[in-house]
């Protein structure tokens, strides 16, 4: 009866001329009912966010999330993924199923979570190891949320100096600032005859920034689709990203301009992703001074331990685990060719397996395939095959120094300093330092510095550690200079290896005493990390400093599909710098991509859906403000036209 009702009026409605009115309706109805039954289950809510609680400074309370130490009995039943590496990929990636009720074990080698996020402490002083400085960390933008959400909002951001870097070219030192346009002020009256190559180069820039959801198709897109977008040439007709990658970035910035202070300028910050400007493209410039100089640079308040210390909590809501001190040595695999978990070493001898449905990665393209995976099944990836777009990048040395003092005793900045002592020619400095024998580059003043003060970028340090200061300094190297140490036992590598790495640091701090004399004298703490300390201490291969390398090559549509976070194993997916790009806005958006090739779901719909009324409940809450004021300004008139003083108008807002 009720369907002969529903045709008969239905056939009315067609009859009348309505019935593309009423389907159009049932759509409408019924795809809003779906945008609301996806709200209720999305891992992007408001209501996960809680008002930011004290600052937890207990080390044993810090402890027992951060360092909880591997054992069978620690392990959860029926798990559903097993993530290899507790960095910040995988760990969004494993907060973000823990958000969809599965259970996730992360799996950290090193004895404390968070990978490039984590901390160590050192005769009362704590330097960062990886996150130095943040962009677009502000209310509505995707970082922010994703990484606000994951945290339930407990994981808070201080701003930088307006001036976040500063490039010191020779003796000369150029504010980097935000907004944008007080930079690009600042600039054309810097260099007041090089107007048209600066307007050239943010408008290019902004060309970049247009075009770079090309890059984020291949990444999201059916496997299928995406290689025949690149296979039939669609993607370029599609998008002009892959033509501004193809743009090297010295000579791009060559045709801007003929001044090399100004090219030095334009390119000075390549260290954040490790590759010099001779091999990188400038759409990988384009995209980093954009993150920085949008809204400036941000630091984790409290520290860089932060961001894995609330991020676990999330992981372990659902039943999950974060366990550290558990080396993987092995993707299992069975006969079909599947992934189907992980074999963990324990002690000299013995290893536990362990098994779940999905094996995530985020030990990076090259111990993955080169080292965890039988290699008859790795050469099915095709990652074994020699290919230009998919090599380790450069590694670093660190040093990392400490000072008596706080950060207004000692005149400290919270910015970064980018220093080039020698040449405006900032990419043949890289090449040809890097060029250098090992012996030869610690006889050599180093031309080219990061650093960083930890201590003065967060409001907490001196609360945590009075009377103490805290530097980083960080050059390129080459992984051969210490490859010769890489099996001996960490601290104990010999008295050769020791003198070389100190030799670096000595000439480190002769470039930190030329810009900050005061320095000189109050060191109470100097150690120095080399390519093989990162290997050790992060898990890596060839000391790399951001994983693979982010040359051109690796960013053009071939290596862009082939860089994704599901494999051509099943059962086996990738998270992490190698999916996206290095930095925490890589990793957050590669976890959120590698979630949703785990759960067949697209999760950056979810995270739109999410912005979205995010929005709309800011700009109606915006908009009520507006009509609150606009109504206390008519009352105010009203008031005053019936004949009284201000002080009466303020004694009648006070009393309501």
């Amino acid at each position: 009866m009720a369907g002969s009702l529903f045709l008969f009026y239905a056939g009315s409605a067609f009859c009348s001329g309505s019935f593309a009115v009423l389907l159009a309706a049932v759509i409408f109805v019924y795809f809003c009912y779906w945008l609301y039954a996806r709200s209720i289950s999305s891992p992007f809510n408001s209501k996960f966010r809680r008002n930011p609680e004290p600052l937890i400074t207990d080390k044993k309370i810090r402890d027992g999330v951060l360092k909880q130490g591997f054992a069978t009995k620690k392990l959860p039943d029926e798990l559903d993924a097993i993530v290899v590496g507790s960095g910040l990929g995988g760990l969004t990636t494993a907060a973000v199923m823990a958000r969809m009720g599965k259970k996730v074990l992360v799996l950290e080698q090193h004895d404390q979570a968070g990978g490039c996020c984590h901390v160590f402490e050192e005769d009362g002083f704590e330097f960062d190891v990886g996150i130095h400085y943040v962009g677009e960390m502000v209310e509505g933008n995707i970082n922010f949320e994703i990484i606000d959400q994951l945290t339930n909002g407990q994981l808070q951001w201080v701003k930088l100096d307006d001036d976040f870097d500063n490039v010191v070219l020779k003796k000369e030192r150029i504010p980097i600032y935000t907004p944008e346009a007080r930079w690009k002020k600042f600039l054309l009256e810097k260099f007041p005859s090089e107007s048209e190559g600066i307007n050239r180069f943010f408008l290019l820039k902004q060309k970049v920034l247009n075009h770079a959801y090309g890059f984020m198709l291949l990444k999201i897109l059916p496997r299928r689709l995406a290689n025949f977008l690149v296979s039939s040439g669609l993607i370029n007709w599609i998008t002009c990203f892959y033509r501004y990658n193809d743009m090297p970035l010295v000579e791009t910035v060559q045709q801007l301009t003929s001044n090399p202070k100004l090219q030095a300028v334009f390119m000075y910050s390549f260290g954040d992703y490790g590759t010099p400007p001779g091999q990188c493209g400038f759409a990988m410039q384009a995209m980093l001074m954009d993150h920085f100089v949008s809204h400036g640079g941000y630091y984790p308040r409290g520290g860089a331990s932060e961001i894995a210390f609330h991020m676990i909590p999330t992981i372990e809501a659902a039943g999950g685990r974060v366990l550290v001190r558990a080396p993987v040595s092995q993707i299992l695999v069975n006969d079909a060719g599947h992934a189907t978990g992980v074999r963990v070493k324990k002690g000299q001898d013995s290893f536990v397996d362990i098994f779940a449905a999905a094996v995530v990665s985020n030990a990076g393209v090259s111990v993955t395939f080169e080292r965890l995976l039988p290699k008859q099944i790795a050469e099915k990836s095709g990652f074994l095959t020699p290919h230009k777009g998919v090599h380790p990048g450069y590694s670093c040395i660190q040093a990392f120094v400490g000072f008596e003092g706080t950060k207004a005793e000692l005149g400290l900045p919270a910015h970064n300093i980018w220093y080039f002592p020698e040449s405006y020619d900032i990419d043949k400095v890289a090449h040809d330092y890097l060029s250098l024998s090992a012996a030869e580059a610690a006889e050599t003043t180093v031309p080219m510095m990061f650093l960083s003060f930890p201590s003065a970028k967060d409001p907490t340090y001196n609360e945590r550690h009075p009377g103490k200061s805290a530097a980083i300094l960080i050059t390129l190297c080459q992984y051969d200079w210490f490859a010769q140490w890489e099996e001996e036992r960490v601290k104990n590598r010999g008295e050769e290896y020791t003198a070389l790495k100190m030799a670096f640091g000595r000439q480190m701090l002769q470039r930190l005493y030329d810009l900050y004399p005061q320095l000189e004298g109050k060191i109470e703490y100097l150690d120095v990390g080399t390519s093989v300390s990162q290997n050790y201490y992060v898990g890596y291969s060839h000391g790399e400093i951001y994983m693979l390398d982010h040359h051109r090559e690796r960013f053009q549509p071939e290596a862009t599909v082939m860089l994704r976070s599901d494999t051509l194993i099943p059962g086996l997916y990738l998270t992490g710098q190698d999916v996206m790009t290095c930095g925490i806005s890589g990793v957050l958006l590669a976890g959120v991509i590698c979630a949703s090739a785990v759960l067949h779901r697209n999760f950056f719909f979810d995270l739109l859906c999410f912005l979205g009324k995010a929005a709309a409940k800011s700009f109606m809450g915006k908009k009520s403000d507006v009509e609150q004021q606009e109504k206390e300004k008519e009352n105010r008139e009203e008031v005053v036209g019936n004949g009284y003083s201000n002080g009466s108008v303020n004694e009648i807002s006070k009393t309501g």
